[in-house]
């Protein structure tokens, strides 16, 4: 995507913090996200979309042109806390913000997202992130997700952690391996 994108960016945004699944997906609210002004769009778009930057949101574009999908790359770097705490011991990429239409599910566009993002992640720095460890977290009361993940590649790493705002339930960290997608 292109920092010019902003409005789209939120729009697909707020339109996935509707979703039934949003809370166990995202860690912020619809409400939240709604009350953020112009400018914190245009820094997140700008943000998502600088060459040589440590964050990168991949679309997916509809038949029609319109945005069907989107996943979000962090790059974490070594001695940093990651997104759920904990330190971060290796540089990876870490996937969030995975969100696909209702209408688009099921038709390729996860798949044709997460492809896009892992390579460019595992692509030789310069033309990609150039990171071996790529890992996502899902909660454990999110199977659709998960179930797609698996089948993906990506397996679970036995790290867990509390979701933040709620201690009694967990996320769930998942890596795919070298060999995987």
């Amino acid at each position: 995507m292109r920092a010019d994108e902003w409005q789209k960016v939120r729009d697909l945004r707020l339109l996935a913090l509707r979703d039934p699944a949003a809370p166990v997906a995202f860690l912020e609210t619809y409400e939240n996200a709604a009350a953020r002004t112009d400018t914190f769009w245009q820094e997140r778009a700008e943000g998502a979309a600088a060459p040589g930057g440590s964050v990168r949101q991949f679309i997916a574009e509809g038949p029609d042109g319109g945005w069907a999908g989107s996943v979000t790359v962090l790059i974490e770097e070594p001695g940093t806390q990651g997104a759920l705490g904990g330190g971060v011991l290796v540089r990876q990429a870490h996937l969030v913000g995975v969100f696909v239409r209702a209408e688009h599910r099921g038709t390729g566009v996860t798949e044709a997202l997460f492809s896009a993002a892992v390579d460019w992640a595992r692509a030789p720095e310069g033309e990609g992130a150039g990171v071996e460890r790529v890992r996502l977290y899902v909660h454990e009361g999110n199977p659709r997700a998960e179930a797609f993940y698996r089948k993906f590649g990506f397996v679970p790493s036995g790290e867990v952690a509390p979701v933040p705002g709620d201690p009694g339930a967990r996320e769930r960290e998942m890596v795919l391996e070298r060999s995987g997608a």
